[in-house]
């Protein structure tokens, strides 16, 4: 019998064999297993998974798991897993060169965009936050230290914070993106300083405000590069990660002129381990949008000539074991909060939630606490730890 060429119909079902073999021996490399029996194997009930997951990357895997096509009940320990082996390094896709040319071509940051962050993340309900956070909503990396608790760790991270400006009672401080205001809150109350905070969000605002009615705080709806007035002191608490790296020098001018030469800055922020340009394509489409996170190198670019450095300390691996007390949190809540937010919410926001944990813990992302003055202390500065 002769030869028979096969149409492209009949080649087509090849292509997802192919896929899931490619996957699956990158899988391997982090000991991640199709179909095994350990925490953090992975359970795929769509074979299209594989084929997205090459194309789409890091995108295609948190769409696909929204989407159930696949499960892992350690998603925190398989993103570790991926992420110390160095699996990212391996896969490209177009959606990660277009973000980059987005990037590159675009303020993704400018003031347009500024408010899209508040109306798309920190707007979608205080209840969720009230859920998952600590009783004073600090939505950022406590300090574990000495602590045993979520209450605890946010408040040895705000007395951290407070003794690293060193504040005094009487004086004025600034900060910028001020949240639900817990931290000048706890500032005005424990210190007597006066606060000023900036959020983006709506939602914050106003909860903010009700929050300290009775205390000598202002909060106000605006971006940052609209501040004005001087301050003695300053900080900002996991808010540079909405910046974007073509507006940092700008940041830091802003931190500048606000404050005497000799005051202090404390910029909390996550940073990463290389030198980027845009954000994880999943996270700024469905958590963060606009978003990316710091490198050193950027970062130090943006503070030459601008804001000396007194301190750097990074306590990332503090990060794992906050964002894990908050998907406790938000678990235990879900029942109360399904009818509003629905399953393919939960599904979001325990892809986030884990991700970002499991990132932390292999040590891909850091968290670090500088701290900044504009021409220096005029003794050596001791930062307190």
């Amino acid at each position: 019998m002769g030869s028979k060429t096969l149409s492209p119909l009949q080649i087509s079902p090849m292509r997802p064999s192919l896929s899931r073999r490619r996957v699956t021996s990158l899988l391997e490399q982090a000991d991640i297993h199709i179909g095994g029996d350990r925490p953090w194997d992975i359970q795929v009930h769509d074979e299209r998974f594989f084929r997205r997951v090459l194309v789409e990357t890091s995108l295609g895997l948190g769409e696909s798991y929204m989407e159930g096509w696949w499960d892992c009940d350690r998603l925190d320990e398989m993103v570790c897993r991926i992420l110390r082996a160095g699996l990212l390094r391996q896969v490209r896709s177009w959606r990660d060169v277009l973000a980059y040319l987005q990037a590159r071509l675009l303020n993704l940051q400018d003031r347009r965009r500024a408010f899209h962050v508040g109306e798309q993340h920190y707007d979608i309900g205080n209840d969720l936050y009230q859920a998952m956070l600590d009783r004073r909503l600090i939505y950022s990396c406590g300090y574990w230290k000495e602590a045993d608790t979520l209450d605890a760790a946010q408040e040895a991270k705000l007395e951290l914070i407070c003794r690293k400006l060193d504040l005094q009672p009487g004086m004025r401080v600034l900060d910028i993106g001020c949240g639900w205001a817990g931290a000048a809150r706890y500032m005005a109350e424990r210190y007597g300083v006066e606060v000023h905070g900036v959020t983006v969000s709506r939602q914050q605002a106003r909860y903010a405000r009700d929050l300290c009615r009775d205390l000598p705080v202002t909060i106000e709806l605006k971006d940052y590069r609209e501040i004005r007035g001087h301050f003695d002191a300053g900080f900002s608490i996991g808010m540079f990660e909405h910046v974007g790296y073509k507006n940092y020098a700008t940041y830091m001018e802003v931190v500048r002129r606000c404050l005497p030469p000799d005051g202090l800055f404390v910029l909390h922020t996550i940073g990463g381990n290389f030198t980027e340009t845009h954000g994880n394509p999943w996270v700024t489409r469905y958590i963060f949008p606009n978003s990316m996170l710091p490198s050193i190198r950027q970062l130090g670019a943006a503070f030459e000539g601008r804001l000396i450095v007194e301190d750097w300390q990074n306590f990332g691996p503090d990060y794992d074991r906050t964002l894990m007390a908050w998907y406790v949190n938000f678990e235990r809540a879900w029942p109360e909060l399904r009818p509003r937010y629905g399953d393919r919410f939960y599904r979001m926001w325990r892809f986030y939630l884990l991700s970002f944990a499991g990132a932390f813990r292999a040590r891909y992302l850091q968290l670090w606490q500088i701290v900044l003055s504009p021409q220096g202390r005029p003794r050596r500065y001791d930062a307190p730890r």
